[in-house]
């Protein structure tokens, strides 16, 4: 089973807004602390399976912390410490209770590929990312 010390970041590979979110946090990653794999990569499906979470639904971020797992706003809000200002800002709306955060993901998350658009294949890192893909 794959271990790291790095914080991954499972995305949908070809959500436009998805990819969007992954070029944020590699410029913002200044301390190198970020991985990335699609949900739909081998490595996804296998980190999504160690949690037993059902690898087919595409509608979720995913960060793995070690031996936890979040999904949702929840994943996000616990990067954004790692963001520098003004993003580490956001952290304290980890407060407001998961299903209100949520409502508004999963909006976002229904509507992502018609409002943002989708890739007929997943992302494929450039040389310079490469390192940061599992």
């Amino acid at each position: 089973m794959l271990k790291s010390n790095y914080k991954i970041i499972l995305f949908d590979g070809i959500c436009n807004l998805c990819n969007g979110a992954v070029d944020f946090f590699i410029r913002h990653d200044k301390k190198d602390k970020f991985r990335f794999a699609a949900l739909q990569s081998e490595t996804g499906i296998e980190l999504q399976k160690k949690f037993g979470i059902d690898y087919t639904n595409l509608e979720s971020f995913i960060l793995v912390d070690g031996e936890k797992y979040f999904k949702k706003s929840t994943a996000a809000l616990k990067l954004a410490p790692y963001l520098g200002f003004p993003w580490n800002l956001l952290y304290p709306f980890i407060i407001v209770p998961p299903f209100i955060r949520n409502y508004v993901y999963d909006i976002i998350s229904k509507y992502r590929y018609k409002w943002f658009g989708k890739k007929s294949t997943c992302r494929i890192p450039t040389p310079e990312e490469i390192a940061k893909f599992l």
